[in-house]
């Protein structure tokens, strides 16, 4: 309801890097509202929707530091939360790591949708070779690391051990563009050309 097009684009709006800090905050929200996850009180810009965008999302869920302060950074700039325990911020980053995983799963299950409506899901007899490639495009795909590595490990798990070796995931700049090319190729109707 709070999103620019309520209503529309549903499938995009659960995996997408548009919404996905979106997602986190809104479960950090309902820990706050309903298990006091932060005390008492709900903080102020933990209601406000879209602050928590998905490179903060990215940043908190990768970091590395044995004490997570890339995560109290992240608290303390964007949602003004401060003074978290170093046991709050994993539970944090468990929330990160579900909603992208989450987010991936979708993605592939979206992917391999397409891939039994074009029949290369599975390994025909003669065409071990052949290979499909899944041009990816978008920063969540290029810049969010753990999404990409659990987008390919779902795409292996859902297309089995054979299928899966045949099939590459790669980012292509611009996929978007080049879509809509190959579409507009595909459907063109040329004129026969008549030499005479």
């Amino acid at each position: 309801a709070e999103s620019l097009n309520p209503g529309e684009q549903i499938f995009e709006k659960i995996i997408s890097g548009m919404y996905l800090g979106e997602i986190v905050r809104r479960v950090l929200l309902k820990m706050a509202v309903e298990a006091e996850f932060f005390g008492d009180s709900v903080p102020s810009k933990l209601e406000k929707p879209f602050i928590l965008r998905t490179p903060d999302m990215s940043a908190m869920h990768h970091d590395s530091t044995p004490d997570l302060k890339v995560v109290a950074s992240k608290l303390k700039d964007v949602l003004e939360i401060s003074n978290t325990s170093l046991k709050m911020r994993k539970i944090i980053v468990e929330v990160c790591d579900t909603v992208a995983n989450r987010a991936a799963r979708l993605s592939a299950a979206g992917i391999l949708g397409i891939l039994k409506k074009i029949g290369r899901d599975t390994v025909k007899e003669g065409d071990e070779n052949q290979k499909s490639v899944i041009a990816m495009d978008g920063g969540l795909f290029e810049h969010y690391t753990k999404f990409s590595i659990a987008l390919q490990n779902a795409m292996d798990e859902l297309l089995g051990e054979e299928a899966s070796k045949n099939m590459i995931i790669e980012l292509s700049n611009d996929g978007s563009g080049l879509g809509a090319a190959l579409l507009a190729a595909s459907h063109s109707q040329y004129a026969t050309y008549d030499e005479s």
